[in-house]
């Protein structure tokens, strides 16, 4: 006699509702190491780019030395250049006013400028023009100048003038001239 409308089934240690457990464990342990893959590779990512940055720092800086290094040595070059391009032209403005200041009688062969001097040679007529046409404004911008003559072949006198500027005396007397004006001034404050 049957008791049951329902046929009886076979019991199994796994049910399907174990089996759903299952599943569901299964996808959430596959998720849990794939995350952690995930995260061990991003960690490992992080590192190396890290290390990339801190290289590329390291580059930039040893290249920012290098570009200030440089900016120091063009800045310096640049102002050499500008002394020299303003000593270039003081020295052209110079030999200009030296050659206005030969009279047309007298005729240089050679001009040598030394630092702190100038030394010329050539023919004059006689030593009249040359004291009275070129000595008179020699000695007014230098503070020694001598000369000397000796007789060319057509009667003209070759000489040879070596001027000089001394430096210790200009500002001795540039120290002497201020006491001096300081003197007059005084005394005209005073009446």
């Amino acid at each position: 006699m049957k008791y049951s409308y329902t046929k009886a089934r076979k019991k199994s240690i796994i049910t399907p509702e174990l089996q759903l457990l299952f599943i569901f464990f299964g996808i959430t342990l596959c998720m849990l190491l794939l995350t952690y893959a995930f995260l061990l590779f991003k960690e490992y990512r992080f590192a190396q780019d890290k290390a990339e940055i801190y290289q590329e720092r390291e580059n930039l800086s040893i290249s920012q030395s290098s570009m200030n290094t440089q900016i120091t040595f063009i800045e310096k070059e640049a102002l050499l250049s500008e002394r020299i391009y303003t000593q270039n032209i003081v020295l052209k403005d110079s030999i200009a006013n030296l050659f206005d200041l030969v009279p047309q009688r007298i005729t240089l062969s050679e001009a040598s400028l030394l630092e702190n001097g100038l030394i010329l040679h050539g023919i004059t007529p006689n030593e009249d023009v040359y004291n009275f046409m070129l000595q008179a404004p020699l000695r007014s911008i230098f503070h020694k100048s001598y000369s000397s003559f000796y007789p060319d072949k057509n009667g003209w006198l070759r000489f040879v003038s070596t001027n000089y500027i001394e430096d210790d005396g200009l500002s001795t007397y540039n120290d002497a001239d201020a006491k001096q004006n300081k003197n007059i001034e005084e005394t005209s404050n005073e009446d």
